[in-house]
C-alpha cells in the first residue's frame, strides 16, 4: 500500500511539541527557541514533510509568492532583473512567479488577474504606462505593485525606475557635442510603452535645444531585437540614403547590435561614416566591435530594489513612494566626431 505523506501533526509528535508550536517553528517564527525550531525541522526532514503551500496561505494570509509581469522574457535586460529580484525574494523565503505579454495591455490584465487568482502578496511590472483596468484589479484585491524602469511622473505609484526621457537626451548630447547634426533614431514600438516614448521624446528636446528638428520619418519603430536593427536601418537608409544621417540613436542595446551588423554587412564604417549609440548597456553591447556606446542601467539593482520595497510594505513597513536609480552613459567605440561633409 502507498504509504501516506507526513503531517504536521507527525512532525509535532515526534519533536516532542504542540501543533501550533510545529507550525511556527517551520514558518521560522521568532517565537520559537532556536533549538527547539532545529528540532522541528530536523524532525520534518526525516519525515519527508512538505508544507502544504495552500493551508499555511489560508491561515498566514500571506501566499508568499510575488508575481512579475514583463513586457517579454527574452530582453537580456530583463532576464537580468528578474535573476536579482528573484534571489533577493528567495532570501526572504520567498517564490517568485512570472508572466509575459507582449506589450498587449489586455494580455497584461489578464495574466495579473490570473496571478492574483493564485494569491499573489505583491507584483512587480515594468513601467507606468497600464490599461486603467490593471489598475482597478490591483485596489480591489488590495495587492501591492512595483512598476520598475520609468519614474511616475504624477507620483500615485510606488515606482523604482529612472528618467528614461533625460537618459535618452544625453545619447543625444553626446552626438551633438561631437558635431553631428543629421539624427535618426530607431525605436521600439512606441504604443503601450511608455518607456519607447519618452526615449524619443528626450532625443528630440536634447535635437530641439541645438535647434534641430526630428521629422516623424527620421523615426522608424522596429522590434527590440537584432533583427529589427538591422531592419530598421535598412528602412531609415531606403528614406533618408546613405548620407542622410550621420547619428543613430537607438531604443535599446539589440537594436543597435542589430545596426552595427548590417552597417558591417553594408560596408559601413562605424564610427567612420555613422555614430550608433544604445540604451542598457547589455554584457555583449562592450564585447562588440567597435564596443557600443550605450547608456547603462544597473538592472540588477532594480531587480534587487523592487524586491526589497514590496518586502518592506509587506511588512508594514513605509518605503519612500519613488526610488531613482542612477544610470550614465558609457562612451566606446561606436561613436566618434561627425564625418566631414564634401
Amino acid at each position: 500500500m502507498k504509504k501516506r505523506p507526513a503531517r504536521l501533526s507527525d512532525v509535532a509528535r515526534a519533536a516532542g511539541v504542540s501543533l501550533a508550536t510545529a507550525s511556527r517553528a517551520l514558518a521560522g517564527s521568532d517565537l520559537v527557541l532556536p533549538d527547539t525550531r532545529e528540532r522541528v525541522r530536523n524532525s520534518a526532514a526525516l519525515l519527508g514533510y512538505v508544507p502544504h503551500g495552500a493551508a499555511r496561505a489560508l491561515a498566514s494570509r500571506r501566499s508568499r509568492t510575488i508575481g512579475a509581469v514583463l513586457p517579454t522574457i527574452d530582453n537580456p535586460i530583463f532576464a537580468s532583473a528578474t535573476q536579482a529580484l528573484s534571489r533577493a525574494l528567495a532570501n526572504a523565503s520567498y517564490t517568485l512567479l512570472l508572466a509575459s505579454h507582449e506589450y498587449d495591455p489586455q494580455a497584461e490584465v489578464a495574466v495579473t488577474r490570473a496571478l492574483i487568482e493564485r494569491g499573489v502578496d505583491g507584483l512587480v511590472f515594468v513601467g507606468v504606462d497600464h490599461a486603467p483596468q490593471l489598475f482597478h484589479e490591483l485596489s480591489r484585491a488590495d495587492v501591492p505593485c512595483e512598476p520598475v524602469w520609468a519614474l511616475d511622473p504624477g507620483g500615485f505609484h510606488h515606482c523604482v525606475g529612472f528618467a528614461n526621457r533625460e537618459a535618452s537626451a544625453r545619447c543625444a548630447q553626446h552626438l551633438l557635442d561631437l558635431g553631428h547634426r543629421r539624427f535618426a533614431v530607431l525605436s521600439g514600438s512606441l504604443q503601450h510603452n511608455d518607456r519607447a516614448r519618452e526615449r524619443v521624446a528626450g532625443v528630440r528636446a536634447a535635437l530641439a535645444s541645438r535647434g534641430i528638428e526630428l521629422p516623424a520619418e527620421r523615426v522608424v519603430e522596429t522590434p527590440f531585437s537584432l533583427g529589427g536593427g538591422r531592419g530598421g536601418l535598412r528602412a531609415l537608409w531606403q528614406r533618408l540614403g546613405r548620407d542622410g544621417f550621420t547619428g543613430l540613436v537607438c531604443g535599446n542595446d539589440l537594436i543597435a547590435l542589430g545596426a552595427l551588423i548590417e552597417c558591417a554587412a553594408q560596408g559601413v564604417s562605424v564610427p567612420g561614416a555613422l555614430s550608433v549609440v544604445g540604451f542598457d548597456d547589455i554584457e555583449l553591447s562592450a564585447e562588440f566591435s567597435p564596443a557600443l556606446t550605450t547608456i547603462h542601467v544597473p538592472s540588477a539593482d532594480i531587480g534587487r530594489f523592487a524586491a526589497e520595497r514590496l518586502l518592506s510594505r509587506l511588512a508594514g513597513k513605509r518605503v519612500p513612494r519613488m526610488q531613482e536609480i542612477p544610470v550614465e552613459l558609457v562612451v566606446r567605440g561606436s561613436t566618434a566626431r561627425a564625418p566631414r561633409r564634401l
